[in-house]
């Protein structure tokens, strides 16, 4: 049992910030009963006040031990379900936890939000370096799959914030990964290993898996374009010309398992960072 805060106490708030620790699901978890436990406090003191206080039995002592035991009757309530409370804002958070990453949970798995700036920050030339290095071998890909470059831009920027988040061996080397494609049983390749975040059944789940190593971005979206064109899956994805449906696309076929991340992608490639990024690339 985690420990139990008292909505009564004015610091219980700054306490309940304290333990949204790193956003992790199990941080989300404990906050979401603590406010629903904190909710239920609320709720039968406010009853109680309707009763009347006046008797032999009645007095501080009995009060304060009276509002003990409610403060420990809401903690134990929430944590067994309660009123449901806990579980709608738990996904909430999941949710939010998942919005702030720029990495989504693909074919690789959605690796850790410090690793990356977030994806809607203001324009920088980090975005406008990261479009014109990609630019060029995105071009190879998309026509090879018949759709806009842009839209492979967009998706190796949600993947790995601008470039920022490229999964790394150990020694800090680049795995040149930009789409987090995850090393199958017939990858012949080299490998790299990292800590992922996979949904379950709405429930973020982090693993550590192994993903694909190559030499260059040009590899990165070759194995990208041969993993998209010749899965019978993703024949939807082909010839896509709609930035929505491209990337709803993806989500439907499977190469994401993170709800929301047709949305995320979608925001990116109609997003003003790629637009000033590719005008600047431009000139």
């Amino acid at each position: 049992m985690t420990g139990s805060l008292n909505a009564l106490d004015p610091n219980s708030l700054a306490a309940l910030k304290r333990q949204s620790g790193d956003g992790s699901a199990e941080s989300n978890k404990r906050v979401a009963q603590q406010f629903e436990a904190m909710f239920l406090q609320l709720v039968m003191k406010s009853m109680r006040a309707t009763v009347p206080s006046e008797g032999m039995f009645e007095s501080e002592s009995t009060r304060f031990f009276q509002g003990m035991y409610d403060q420990q009757l809401a903690q134990v309530m929430a944590e067994k379900g309660g009123l449901g409370l806990a579980a709608a804002i738990e996904r909430q958070l999941n949710a939010a936890t998942a919005a702030q990453s720029p990495l989504a949970a693909t074919e690789s798995g959605e690796l850790p939000a410090a690793q990356a700036p977030r994806l809607w920050a203001p324009y920088s030339a980090d975005a406008q370096s990261f479009v014109s290095e990609a630019w060029q071998q995105a071009s190879v890909a998309a026509k090879d799959l018949g759709v806009p470059t842009h839209f492979l831009v967009a998706q190796a920027a949600l993947e790995t914030g601008w470039g920022k988040a490229v999964i790394r061996h150990p020694d800090g080397s680049s795995s040149f990964n930009l789409f987090n494609i995850k090393a199958g049983a017939n990858w012949q390749g080299r490998v790299v290993e990292t800590s992922t975040l996979e949904y379950e059944n709405g429930q973020a789940v982090r693993r550590t898996e192994r993903f694909c190593a190559y030499d260059s971005y040009a590899e990165s979206f070759q194995d990208y374009a041969s993993l998209i064109g010749q899965s019978s899956r993703y024949e939807k994805v082909l010839g896509q010309q709609d930035p929505e449906g491209f990337a709803r696309a993806l989500q439907s076929a499977g190469y994401a398992t993170d709800p929301a991340y047709a949305d995320k992608l979608t925001r990116v490639i109609n997003g003003s960072t790629l637009r000033q990024g590719m005008i600047s690339s431009s000139r």
